[in-house]
Order: C-alpha cells, then structure tokens, then sequence
C-alpha cells in the first residue's frame, strides 16, 4: 500500500514545489520572514538550496506565491458560508466562528499572513489579492450598514479592520502566552465587537 508521502508524490504534479511552500510555510511562521535564509527552507523541504531556484527566482517570489496561496486559503475558508438565511446577528456570530475556525485549523497560515514583515516583499499581484479578500469581508459590513443594523457614522472598511484587529491580536495574546481562552472568552470578545458595531 502507498504511503500518504507516495500518493501525494503520484497525484502533486510538482511534489518538490508543494514540500518547497510547505518547508516555507512552517520557518516563515516560526521565526519571520526576515530570520528565514533560502538554505534553512532547502534543508526543511529536504532539497537542495538551487532546487528552490528552479521554482522561485528568489526568496520575494517564493514568499509572493505563499502568500498567495495561504491568502487563497483564507478566502475560500471564510466564503464556507453555512447559512446564509440567518438573521444579520447570526451571520455575524457565524462570521466570527469561522475566523476563530481558519486560525484554529491553519495556525501556521493565520500566523503568516498575519506577520508585518513580508509587507516589503509583497508585489502588486499579492496586493491585488489582498484587496479582493478584504473587499469580500468589507461587503458584509456594509450591507448591514444600509439595512440600518450596524452604525453609519463610521466607515464599513473601519467597522471591518477595527473588529479583525481585535481578532487578531485576542489570537496574538493567546499565542503569546498573555492570556489563555476559553470559548467563553472568545464568544464575549465576539459581543463587544458586535456592540461595537450595532447601530
């Protein structure tokens, strides 16, 4: 029988790409993107450091196709809408839970993307895409802005980042060791955004 390495190796078309992102991916997360060398990524993904040269021309696109491959990620897990019928503070809670979801199941990724230090690095495709997700989380808000249930007298796309900022360093503080959460925790967080938010 196939080992899951072997299978995988019989159906990725481009193993030695996939180990390259994967190797990428685990590093970048550990320690930035800045205290990852080329060699350290070689050595994880088990390839040599000019194999890594033959499917990036250097670490800038390497770190663009991570990018946007995990960012691609993170978009199509947050459309797994369940229902879309609910009512708008039910869409929010939902919303929430799958953002809670995403850093959950893909920690390495959520951590990733999250990092300041490829900002540099990212080029205009990554940006691109960039904006498309965050226009795809900005709709919501102000959808519920012209339904009268979230407040007016800010902008969606600053509803929006205020609320995914607090996610994202509640997620921070937990990965930090500053705090540790219980459900509990990270449903009231979820109520105060809401607050926050209600018109």
């Amino acid at each position: 029988m196939a080992s899951t390495a072997q299978q995988t190796q019989q159906t990725d078309p481009q193993p030695k790409r996939t180990a390259i992102l994967a190797a990428a991916l685990d590093r970048f997360a550990e320690l930035g993107v800045n205290g990852v060398a080329v060699p350290d990524i070689a050595s994880r993904a088990q390839v040599g450091t000019g194999t890594i040269y033959r499917y990036f021309q250097n670490k800038e696109a390497l770190v663009n196709a991570l990018f946007q491959e995990e960012k691609l990620r993170f978009g199509e897990y947050l459309a797994q809408t369940r229902n879309r019928q609910g009512s708008p503070r039910e869409l929010f809670d939902q919303h929430w839970q799958q953002m809670v979801g995403f850093a959950r199941e893909h920690p390495k990724s959520f951590r990733f993307l999250e990092l300041q230090d490829h900002l540099p690095y990212l080029d205009d495709s990554s940006r691109e895409l960039e904006r498309q997700v965050l226009q795809r989380l900005v709709k919501p808000s102000r959808t519920l802005q012209q339904q009268g249930v979230f407040r007016r007298d800010i902008r969606a796309e600053i509803i929006m980042a205020t609320v995914w900022g607090a996610f994202v360093n509640l997620m921070k503080a937990e990965r930090a060791g500053y705090i540790e959460l219980s459900d509990r925790d990270i449903n009231d967080a979820r109520d105060a955004c809401w607050r926050m938010c209600a018109s």
